[in-house]
């Protein structure tokens, strides 16, 4: 995750209808900062200033062939990179593209995966009112294909987005409902932890799981 304690000046990231995750897929083409000309993949160009690297590299050479799988993974790996140097509109450029092929693969997880680190860089860059909108999204189709964990995740993250917007009462019950989504599914103590702190809660992972079983 991106750290939170330094932002930068919030990038101008455009605004895309709203409509659900494939709402959000559908509309990145024309706000992604790129050509006018698309791409063999349907996409604007990417934007030159992306174009170095070897993982640009590998995403062009995959997306030029139309191989939603290897540009997916590519794009993914841009945004991670992207977003451990706290760049947020390439993070955010990356973030949109691995979201895009990895429906066009029919990879549902991984789209929601990417909708989720969108509004985590979209939250850590200081825009919290827009990241909540793929928070939401994301927990919306986690919940649909039964993905506890990204659903778990996703809650978390909206709910610290609402607590920067004051929204106090609802982030303390995101936290809450994250808190049993992860516990559930056996997410990492760390995780889970993080959640209950969100919801005010901060009993042992042990203590709570005994407690679910009638102990």
């Amino acid at each position: 995750m991106a750290r939170h304690g330094h932002r930068h000046a919030r990038p101008d990231w455009g605004e895309a209808p709203r409509g659900g995750l494939s709402g959000l897929l559908a509309s990145v083409r024309g706000w992604l900062g790129g050509s006018s000309t698309p791409a063999r993949s349907g996409f604007p160009e990417l934007p030159l200033a992306l174009r170095r690297g070897d993982l640009a590299v590998q995403y062009l050479a995959a997306e030029d062939v139309g191989d939603h799988h290897r540009a997916g993974a590519a794009a993914t790996s841009a945004m991670e990179r992207a977003i451990a140097a706290e760049e947020w509109w390439p993070a955010d450029v990356w973030g949109h593209r691995a979201m895009w092929h990895a429906e066009r693969a029919e990879q549902t997880l991984q789209a929601v995966r990417a909708a989720r680190r969108i509004g985590d860089l979209r939250s850590a860059a200081g825009d919290p009112g827009s990241a909540r909108r793929y928070y939401a999204e994301a927990i919306d189709e986690a919940r649909d294909i039964g993905a506890e964990r990204e659903q778990g995740l996703a809650s978390v993250g909206l709910g610290r987005a609402l607590l920067e917007l004051g929204e106090v009462t609802t982030a303390r019950r995101m936290g809450r409902a994250a808190t049993e989504l992860l516990v559930r599914c056996g997410a990492p103590a760390g995780e889970v932890a993080t959640a209950r702190a969100l919801s005010g809660t901060e009993r042992a992972v042990g203590e709570f799981r005994r407690e679910e079983e009638g102990e």
